[in-house]
């Protein structure tokens, strides 16, 4: 392809080179309407990121106001990562085609219907429905927004500080989502779905006046088998990996699921290949960085996710600790990404997003693995807890900014919503299949006594070799690159 060594070429020289073509001006003006335009994208993500760990926060107290289970509880998690995964493809797609701006805002106002409901409903089923909706929602809000950010701010220096501002505003709503969530979860759970209404009817407000007005595309159409065939798949998987343990894993129902599940996905990827407006144009798929960074994505969601979910029961169910002194605890990995991301844009420039990947995935790497020397069945939170939460900080504070970069790296305009959307599918779809494995491994844990992790540990296990395999595929090229010559 045309653009191939544009899009793998993501080392230092290349930001060097860049300011030297047509397409990549040395500058851009940050008007104050482009900082505008950014404020709103960022607070869509502050919304998201807000949401999430609110919602992780008030989970042991939803489970005991509605007689949820811990596997019932981790589709509270998995209905939102799920309907959010499934339909990010879609959701870029459709940006592409009838304008991003329209769908950014109409989707944008679902997400505050969705949450309103999600507020008042009274029975667990309805509950992860909404958030399932909601999941649906932001599937058009996250690519929509991403893909106005990288059309609308220069491919180089000004994208990677305007990646660098977008991902401070997540990690910011993370962490204020841990305190908040921790503070409304002790004046009701509810609480926690209903805050977000008003901040996302204000985002949406503020969205209409300062994004400009887009024009859709001229061709082009929506894959709706392929919409189907993904989310329906992608849902069957999970629902067998998480009722297996209690059918078994070879009863002929799992054994069925897996065979239907799998005769989806591969629906998919057969439809991808024959339809004449694809969800994912495969041949994005033979460029090995963009690949890179989709894997790099589940190792960095798929892993932190299932951590947190891992230790928000254990620290509530079984220490019994308040939401909020959990909350507290889990807070030091939010601040790390909120005040390390400012100069992740920086260090792009200088360094590349391969070696910010890799020392994303070592921070990771290091978190859990430090985390499995010192736990034991009682961690303690000085020695093991806050060091883990550090290390997990800061690998996120690399990787999201340096992941997101790569992966839309090169890319032209027209495909900057299916490359957004990738990307965000992987991680979402990944920590939805992760966290899926973990429910399983842990699903007892909660019975344990007297401060016991022990039941925890193959979850932690699993995250841990999900991080490492992650560091593993970002090293082979970087070895293969220096690795001597033989005549």
């Amino acid at each position: 392809m045309s653009y191939a060594v544009t899009i793998t070429d993501t080392s230092p020289a290349s930001a060097v080179r860049a300011p030297a073509t047509e397409s990549a001006p040395a500058q851009q003006a940050w008007t104050p309407r482009l900082w505008g335009v950014l404020a709103v994208l960022c607070g869509v993500l502050f919304l998201d990121g807000l949401d999430v760990s609110m919602v992780g926060v008030a989970l042991p107290s939803i489970g005991t106001e509605l007689g949820l289970s811990t596997t019932s509880l981790q589709w509270i998690v998995n209905g939102y990562v799920l309907g959010y995964g499934g339909l990010l493809l879609l959701g870029g797609r459709t940006a592409d085609l009838l304008g991003r701006r329209k769908v950014f805002l109409t989707a944008l106002a679902v997400f505050a219907v969705a949450s309103l409901i999600g507020g008042l409903v009274n029975d667990g089923s309805l509950l992860i429905a909404t958030r399932f909706i909601k999941g649906l929602a932001a599937a058009f809000t996250a690519p929509t927004a991403l893909s106005i950010l990288t059309t609308t701010f220069h491919e180089g220096p000004a994208r990677n500080r305007a990646l660098s501002v977008f991902s401070v505003f997540g990690a910011s709503g993370y962490s204020s989502g841990l305190i908040l969530g921790g503070l409304l979860t002790g004046l009701g759970w509810r609480w926690t779905f209903l805050t977000p209404v008003p901040l996302a009817i204000i985002a949406l407000i503020v969205g209409y006046v300062l994004i400009p007005r887009d024009k859709p595309a001229v061709g082009g159409g929506h894959d709706l088998v392929g919409a189907v065939t993904l989310t329906s798949g992608m849902l069957l998987a999970v629902y067998t990996v998480v009722s297996a343990p209690d059918r078994g894993w070879l009863a002929p129902v799992t054994l069925g699921s897996v065979a239907v599940a799998a005769a989806l996905l591969g629906a998919f990827f057969v439809t991808e290949s024959k339809v004449r407006h694809p969800l994912i144009r495969l041949g994005i798929l033979r460029i090995g960085s963009i690949v890179r960074a989709n894997l790099s994505i589940v190792a960095l969601f798929g892993s932190y996710l299932s951590f947190q979910f891992m230790m928000t029961l254990y620290l509530q169910d079984v220490l019994h600790w308040s939401p909020l002194k959990m909350a507290m605890a889990l807070l030091p990995a939010g601040l790390i990404v909120a005040f390390g991301s400012p100069f992740v844009g920086r260090l792009i420039d200088r360094y590349g997003t391969p070696r910010l990947i890799i020392s994303s995935m070592t921070s990771l790497s290091l978190g859990y693995a430090w985390f499995l020397a010192t736990a034991g069945n009682t961690p303690n939170y000085v020695v093991t807890i806050l060091p883990t939460m550090l290390l997990l900080g800061g690998g996120f504070a690399f990787g999201f900014s340096s992941i997101m970069a790569q992966a839309t790296d090169g890319i032209e305009d027209s495909e900057q919503g299916l490359a957004s959307g990738l990307v965000q599918t992987s991680g979402q779809v990944g920590a939805a299949l992760v966290l899926a494995v973990v429910t399983a491994l842990v699903a007892g844990g909660t019975s344990s006594a007297g401060g016991d992790f022990a039941e925890f540990h193959p979850g932690v296990n699993l995250v841990s070799a999900v991080a490492v395999v992650g560091l593993a595929l970002n090293l082979v090229p970087l070895l293969r690159r220096y690795r001597p010559k033989h005549v």
